[in-house]
């Protein structure tokens, strides 16, 4: 499977520095960085938001981020995305039974091992991901009880960001990356 188009065959000096930068830090040929090249405001945009995105932050930790991306990557049933957002899942204790619960093949509260805040944060997170986006306000209430201002604007856009990469990898046809085997 292939993407839609071809990457540019010539890129500036940024860009190719860019692109070589993102292929060594994952080891992969990245293919959404070489498509990006043919518009380089938005390679720009793209990587700073990238490198800018939250991997841990207080009690946030790389777990519970770790599984708002890969809830969001799901629910926005993104190829790409699942495979990148879940490689290395184990490292961060995450198991098969967590892993089916966020694909929905069963209910979040029958899964004893996420606490009561991952199983809130998945749920913004796959609320975020919807169309349209809608948010009861007993949910809401729930969420601002366990979550502080700022923990609910880092989940928020984690999720957004991974529905950011979702809309535009499926719009370019990228297939998934590799990551995961």
């Amino acid at each position: 499977m292939n993407a839609f188009i071809e990457p540019p065959k010539k890129t500036n000096i940024l860009l190719r520095l860019g692109i070589w930068f993102s292929e060594k830090v994952t080891g992969r040929v990245m293919l959404p960085a070489r498509l990006l090249a043919w518009y380089p405001k938005a390679a720009l945009g793209s990587g700073l938001l990238e490198a800018l995105v939250a991997h841990q932050d207080g009690k946030l930790d790389a777990r519970m981020l770790k599984l708002v991306r890969m809830a969001a990557s799901f629910a926005a049933a993104c190829p790409f995305c699942i495979d990148m957002n879940s490689y290395e899942h184990e490292d961060l204790n995450i198991n098969a039974q967590e892993v089916a619960a966020l694909r929905g093949q069963s209910e979040l509260a029958s899964v004893n091992s996420l606490t009561a805040r991952e199983r809130l944060a998945i749920e913004y997170a796959r609320l975020v991901s919807q169309t349209p986006l809608k948010f009861h306000p007993d949910f809401i209430a729930q969420l601002k009880d366990q979550f502080s201002e700022r923990e609910i604007v880092i989940l928020a856009s984690t999720a957004a960001q991974v529905n950011y990469w979702a809309r535009l990898i499926q719009a370019l046809g990228i297939p998934p990356a590799g990551f995961s085997g």
